[in-house]
């Protein structure tokens, strides 16, 4: 059994080759192999020709050739003069001939298996061949699943793939109709389309985690995401709650055997009393190994202008300070609200003013307003946990010079990442406006990482990141980066301005001929409605005057046959030639009995269509109204009425 000294070195060559920063999860590897380390690299490294060779038992082992260059030795540090656990072998001593690799796989379709032998030079596309031939399926309409690394091309070799030996993987024939004697395929294919809600409680902490997976998602894909949420590898994943079905990763969630539309899992981190020994003698051991590093490990931190008094206060800030942010927090408002407070209790006030709203709401504010008044959005993602946090925040985000230009040019909106919930919350947010990339590319973010400050840019339709600035930097490299993006973003918006404000000419333009028009269609619908009245008003007094015109024809004929017949000049009694000149000139004649009245006159005259009411008769000579002439008492001409010739005026 290895000295715990050996196993320091055995610990560092095993990190040095493999490139495992994780020193538990090294641990666990070399604990696997009983601290052997060629073991434990060849467990690791995918293999190629060459073998590595132990020291301990002189064993020879076939596994990768270890390259000197490739794998820099660690720097010297303080230890006994006992020798190194590891040293690696020449490649020209050990290089053998490489034998072929042999793959099984077993390949599932509908309620068939068939299992296929290759060797790890051929592609995925040979397997097809030999699928389309035992199953009858063309290459074109199959679909192989299963794949550890997702989707992959037909032309990729499989040791490209780095595959184990036996592989599961399964068909899917979308564009082939299931068929009529089998059921199960066609509810694969149905499960395949369905989201399954998994409720996950992390053991540890208590908590659930509510997370919907497509029935397509392999039982993989899940543990890394509680990875992410967790931060528990997944090789340490101890799982409670999967079906009995569920035996390989590779395994969709559809065939699984997983309750629909809900199931509970339960996920642990696995320890074992070996690890938990070893990892409290490396915790010992670490401790001792800082006491005689002279400070070298804090000497890093004076390149981002932090004493020695800010790196030893930064480890308990988080334990010390009250939560940034509410976890599960209904209302986005009034977490930042709680935020800006505690901010100010932290780090004083003079910080950026944080918008108080959801992230929605900040592009509304940033973006969704006239090109002339808009700004960048500064995203900034905090996270107590890290060691950069409170250098960042006192030094970078409270320089006068930065929080005076965030507020001239900047909207800034403020997360916290610290707890779990609120991450995924965040995350979904990202994921929906910035894209699957932005989202993935901040979930991979290691804790010491942050605080992350994310320079977003609205352009047109879509939201753009143009800088994503990480926790250690300078107040002058952030200043920099700030002013980067605001040149962009001037440029942009001064396109956008010109056409807002082309446009806003065309609108106006176009707003004045539409007006114009307008007022030409109610002069047009005026001019129109007086002509109509005009037009009415004289069809109304045609109508009188045709009216009027029937009533004095009626009025005329009437009297023309009520005239008394016209006496002739043999008549017995005394007769008078009556000759009346009309105003057009012409005469009238008829004669009349002396004993007639005058009305009778009247009444010719007006049957010749000139009423008495309208025309006067006038004698001629003298020159008198014969309408007022003195008659009889019995209406006759008087004896001493001398005959004229009168006329009508």
């Amino acid at each position: 059994m290895a000295s715990n000294m050996d196993r320091e070195m055995i610990l560092a060559d095993f990190q040095a080759c493999t490139g495992i920063e994780n020193i538990d999860e090294a641990i666990t590897l070399l604990e696997q192999n009983n601290w052997d380390l060629v073991a434990a690299i060849n467990g690791v490294i995918p293999q190629e020709n060459g073998i590595l060779q132990s020291d301990y038992g002189g064993e020879t082992i076939p596994g990768p050739a270890f390259d000197p260059a490739s794998h820099p030795a660690p720097a010297p540090t303080p230890a006994p003069s006992s020798s190194s656990a590891f040293r690696p072998v020449m490649p020209s001593r050990h290089i053998v001939e490489r034998q072929p690799r042999m793959l099984d796989f077993r390949v599932e379709y509908r309620d068939r298996n068939v299992d296929v032998v290759l060797e790890d030079s051929c592609t995925v596309g040979e397997i097809k061949q030999i699928l389309e031939n035992e199953l009858q399926i063309p290459v074109s309409k199959m679909l192989l699943k299963g794949w550890k690394t997702g989707d992959v091309e037909d032309s990729m070799v499989l040791k490209s793939l780095h595959l184990p030996k036996n592989n599961s993987l399964y068909v899917l024939t979308p564009d082939l109709p299931p068929p009529s004697s089998s059921s199960h395929a066609g509810a694969l294919q149905e499960s395949l389309n369905q989201n399954f809600m998994l409720i996950i409680t992390h053991r540890e902490v208590q908590r659930e985690y509510n997370l919907n997976f497509s029935g397509s998602s392999t039982i993989q894909e899940v543990k890394r995401n509680v990875y992410d949420l967790t931060s528990i590898p997944v090789r340490h994943q101890l799982w409670e709650g999967w079906p009995t079905s569920a035996t390989d990763d590779s395994m969709c969630l559809a065939e699984s055997g997983l309750s629909y539309p809900c199931h509970r899992l339960t996920v642990g981190r696995r320890s074992s009393p070996a690890q938990t020994r070893e990892q409290s003698e490396e915790q010992s051991t670490d401790v001792h190994m800082v006491s005689d590093s002279d400070g070298d490990d804090f000497e890093d931190a004076s390149e981002f202008g932090v004493d020695d008094g800010e790196v030893f206060g930064m480890a308990s800030s988080a334990l010390r300070k009250s939560p940034m942010m509410p976890e599960n927090a209904e209302n986005e408002g009034d977490a930042l609200l709680q935020f800006t407070a505690e901010f100010s209790s932290r780090y004083g006030d003079c910080h950026p003013v944080f918008f108080i709203g959801s992230l929605e709401a900040a592009f509304q504010e940033a973006f969704y307003v006239k090109a002339r008044d808009r700004k960048l959005l500064a995203i900034y993602l905090h996270h107590d946990e890290s060691v950069l946090t409170n250098v960042f925040c006192s030094q970078m985000l409270c320089a006068e010079s930065i929080v005076s230009y965030l507020s001239q040019n900047f909207i800034t909106w403020a997360w916290d990442l610290t707890k779990d919930a609120n991450r995924a919350r965040f995350l979904t947010m990202c994921n929906r406006h910035f894209g699957s990339v932005v989202a993935q590319t901040i979930r991979t973010q290691k804790t010491d990482q942050f605080p992350l400050f994310l320079i977003i840019m609205g352009k047109r339709s879509s939201n753009e990141v143009l800088n994503v600035v990480q926790g250690n930097t300078t107040v002058d490299e952030l200043m920099m980066r700030l002013m980067a993006a605001m040149e962009i973003f001037t440029a942009q918006q001064q396109e956008d301005i010109k056409d807002e404000d082309e446009r806003e000419a065309r609108e106006n333009v176009k707003r004045e001929q539409d007006e114009a028009y307008r007022l030409s269609l109610e002069a047009d619908r005026a001019k129109r409605e007086a002509h109509e009245r005009e037009m009415a008003e004289q069809f109304r007094l045609e109508q009188i005057r045709k009216e009027q015109e029937e009533e004095r024809e009626a009025i005329r004929l009437s009297l023309e046959q009520a005239l008394p017949p016209e006496p002739k000049e043999e008549d017995a009694e005394p007769v008078s030639k009556l000759r009346i000149r009309t105003p057009s000139g012409e005469f009238l004649e008829r004669r009349f009995l002396a004993s007639n009245k005058l009305q009778i006159v009247f009444d010719f005259v007006a049957s010749k269509g000139f009423p008495w009411d309208e025309f006067k008769l006038l004698s001629t000579f003298p020159r008198r109204d014969i309408c007022r002439i003195e008659t009889e008492p019995n209406g006759k001409f008087s004896s001493t009425t001398e005959p004229q010739i009168p006329e009508v005026g």
